[in-house]
């Protein structure tokens, strides 16, 4: 019982002192709120992406890979320059496909445009329509699936025949309520015919549902340059013989483009993941800049603190002197002055957890649509803060707790 009331009474001094001194435990206090802001706020924007990211590329699976003429990589550097190879014809593409031997579904695309205005009737949409040009196998190996309609039939694709899967925004924003299938929508000065319809993703995959396939054949055809480069897609049974897989296809892929021995390959091969974790290598690199802004904030703020505590000791010179002369020991004026330094780092804290939290979730929101409470990080703030509270009050509290009696009671 005696511990109880001599810890309650040590919170209560502590909270009269800080009351006492309002404008300074502000200041210090809002230090410490914008170091943990900084902290709080960046982690929960990263939570957001990384579920951003989960989410769009949780239909590609980890089985697949992309050959194409030009690197896919994220750089935040060097501009964002990529390096760009010979492009890659559709007889190349063609070959690859017939004469990879090992068991995968193969997909030879075309990227035709990703400003298309599509149009039925009067309703047109924005200039923000992708449209791709593949085969059979497109849809399966997207991740995607069909809501209504079919796919593409062998006719189809061999005479690059006017028809079109659409994606579902297009569905919505053209037909409403209506039927789509076997509509005809303009694309461009072309119109197609529409086959099927994309079950929705949703805005967290990659350009959402704004988008049109139709047969690589017509893409051939409509396509703005003389010499477009096509993208081949593979996809094979188990991730366990993925490597093994973009071996084969690297030999192939060099003898059909006529690479010699000892030459560099000039296209490039990405897996599925490649881009994910690109990802997530530049936002390991965007934590570890946050900690380093939050972490320069808060040693200046548990300097500001030690400060503040060791005048706090200065100024309480004498009720420390009157506390020990009637019993109050060392290990209770340490306590007392600890408690106030882990309190005062506490409001800090929660101002800035609060103020973190809305600054990231603004930002998470906008990426992923999801509010986002980083519990983890949450937790290690409190923690951060008591942490903090005790190294930058132990020294002021060890100080308090020394002095003598007699000469603090004489202090004017």
């Amino acid at each position: 019982m005696p511990v109880k009331t001599t810890f309650r009474e040590n919170i209560s001094i502590a909270l009269q002192s800080i009351a006492g001194n309002r404008l300074r435990t502000s200041l210090t206090a809002l230090i410490i709120a914008i170091g943990i802001m900084a902290l709080v706020g960046i982690l929960t924007a990263i939570e957001g992406i990384k579920q951003f990211t989960n989410d769009a590329f949780a239909g590609l699976g980890a089985n697949s890979f992309t050959i194409q003429n030009r690197g896919s990589g994220i750089n935040f550097g060097n501009g964002g320059h990529r390096k760009i190879y010979p492009a890659i014809n559709y007889d190349q593409a063609e070959r690859f496909s017939k004469l990879y031997k090992l068991p995968a579904r193969i997909s030879i695309d075309l990227s035709v445009t990703g400003t298309a205005i599509a149009k039925y009737n009067s309703i047109k949409t924005n200039p923000n329509i992708s449209v791709t040009g593949s085969n059979d196998n497109y849809l399966f190996i997207k991740g995607h699936k069909l809501a209504l309609g079919r796919n593409f039939s062998s006719s189809e694709l061999e005479h690059g025949a006017n028809v079109v899967i659409i994606g579902d925004e297009l569905k919505v924003k053209l037909f409403k309520n209506e039927d789509p299938i076997n509509k005809s929508i303009l694309l461009g000065s072309s119109k197609f015919r529409i086959i099927g319809v994309v079950a929705p993703k949703g805005s967290n995959s990659f350009g959402g549902d704004k988008f049109c396939i139709i047969p690589v054949q017509k893409a051939r055809q409509i396509a703005a340059t003389s010499k477009p480069s096509f993208g081949v897609t593979v996809n094979v049974n188990s991730p366990d013989v993925l490597d093994a897989s973009i071996g084969e296809a690297t030999s192939l892929m060099r003898n059909i483009r006529g690479i010699r021995i000892g030459q560099a390959e000039n296209f490039e091969i990405s897996r599925s993941d490649s881009i994910q974790q690109e990802l997530s290598g530049q936002l390991t690199g965007i934590t570890v800049a946050g900690f380093a802004i939050g972490a320069i904030t808060l040693i200046g703020a548990a300097i500001g603190l030690m400060n503040i505590m060791l005048v706090s000791v200065t100024e309480r010179t004498r009720e420390i002197g009157l506390r020990k002369a009637i019993g109050a020991t060392p290990a209770v004026i340490r306590k007392q002055f600890l408690i106030e330094a882990i309190v005062i780092c506490l409001i800090g804290g929660f101002a800035g957890i609060i103020l973190g939290m809305g600054a990231g979730n603004l930002i998470a929101v906008q990426i992923s649509g999801t509010f986002i409470v980083p519990w983890v990080w949450l937790f290690s703030a409190v923690a951060l803060c008591t942490f903090i509270g005790l190294s930058s009050g132990f020294y002021p509290a060890k100080k308090a707790s020394k002095l003598d009696p007699v000469e603090a009671l004489r202090y004017e």
